[in-house]
């Protein structure tokens, strides 16, 4: 019963572009180039890659994937490069777009906020092979992953994830995963997928992208972007997941925006370009110094008001329990090191010295590196004095 719900959610989550908006074709010189479907115009000039980063496009600086993923599918992906550019951008869309739509606004993305950009199409995409279905996308996910660490030298600390919509679930899925990642974008994004049909509370075994589990492991700066008006994920859920989250970054809640048109809105970009900026200056002492601000140093209790005096002087051990003159906790003043207790420990001024039964010591030095006050006196007849 539950496979059978959960292939049900599946069915409600995944709404791929038929026929696909794009398609990869064959040049006269044999290099494959992705062109609209209906018209047939290149989406810019660029070859078929096999997963190298051979295939630069033209004009675009754009790099056209064929990824294998573990469970067999055979998936597409675009990488844009800024040669300005310090981060890479991830990116994960939504359930009823593929990269031909998303292609004009992965240009804007990558010129406006100064990053390489990653897109991807999920199994039974666009041009990608397989069904589409939420291990399948997780898969997805982790070949451009790997691809992106293995070919193009990115790291994670360098690398921020972008979930749009049904793009949230493989994005933490990833984002949990990598402890050091410097970032992840919430857009539009849902607790589950049964939240988003049933409006439940509970999280049951046979739900889709638990996201609502998963944005508790991740460890990042995490930016949330939602619409107040959106009719298909419902603000609540971009709610939830910012407060949730470990590290929030100022969420930006679109006033009158929906489910497809936040890009439309002038702080969309703005605020996404602070985030970007903020995310290329943070440093690790930064962060680390964030992460000690939110710790909860545990205060003083009342037994630790008092102290032993000795513990003013430099080099001795404390006295933390010592509430007698006699110190029988502290090792330095029971240190038979003269014939009365330490003289330089002050908690034992109060102790009556007793008198020294040597009198005569046999070298001066000696009586020099003892300190004690009765052989003073009554050494006189050293050649010393």
């Amino acid at each position: 019963m539950g496979c059978l719900i959960s292939h049900l959610a599946a069915k409600f989550a995944f709404f791929p572009p038929s026929p696909p908006t794009y398609e990869i074709k064959k040049q006269e010189d044999g290099n494959p180039i992705a062109v609209y479907s209906s018209t047939s115009i290149p989406l810019t000039g660029g070859g078929l890659d096999d997963g190298s980063g051979a295939g630069a496009g033209g004009g675009c600086s754009l790099d056209i994937l064929s990824l294998n993923t573990k469970r067999g599918n055979k998936i597409v992906a675009f990488y844009l490069k800024n040669p300005y550019a310090r981060l890479t951008l991830l990116y994960s869309h939504g359930n009823a777009a593929d990269l031909g739509q998303l292609f004009d606004l992965f240009v804007q993305l990558k010129a406006n906020l100064r990053v390489n950009l990653m897109g991807y199409d999920y199994s039974g995409y666009g041009a990608s092979t397989g069904k589409p279905s939420e291990l399948n996308t997780y898969a997805d996910i982790e070949a451009v992953y790997e691809c992106l660490e293995t070919e193009y030298g990115v790291s994670q600390e360098d690398l921020i994830l972008y979930g749009q919509s049904v793009g949230s679930g493989p994005t933490l899925h990833l984002a949990a995963r990598l402890p050091r990642l410097r970032g992840v974008i919430l857009h539009s994004a849902i607790l589950s997928g049964l939240r988003v049909v049933c409006h439940v509370k509970c999280t049951l075994c046979f739900d889709i992208y638990k996201n609502v589990n998963k944005i508790r492991k991740v460890k990042c700066p995490t930016l949330v972007i939602h619409g107040t008006e959106d009719d298909v994920v419902n603000w609540l859920h971009g709610n939830g997941l910012w407060k949730m989250a470990k590290d929030p970054y100022e969420p930006l809640w679109i006033k009158g925006g929906g489910h497809c048109n936040l890009e439309l809105y002038p702080d969309y970009i703005r605020h996404l370009c602070r985030f970007i900026y903020e995310m290329e200056t943070v440093t690790t002492k930064t962060r680390l110094m964030k992460i000690k601000s939110t710790l909860r140093i545990p205060k003083k209790s009342n037994s630790d008001t008092h102290r032993c005096r000795c513990m003013k002087k430099p080099g001795l051990p404390g006295c933390l329990k010592c509430v007698k003159p006699r110190c029988p906790n502290c090792p330095e003043c029971c240190k038979p090191r003269c014939c009365f207790p330490n003289w330089k420990c002050g908690c034992c001024w109060s102790m009556k010295l007793p008198k020294c039964p040597d009198v005569k010591l046999p070298k001066c030095p000696a009586c020099l590196r003892c300190g004690c006050l009765a052989c003073s006196c009554k050494c006189v007849n050293c050649s010393c004095w």
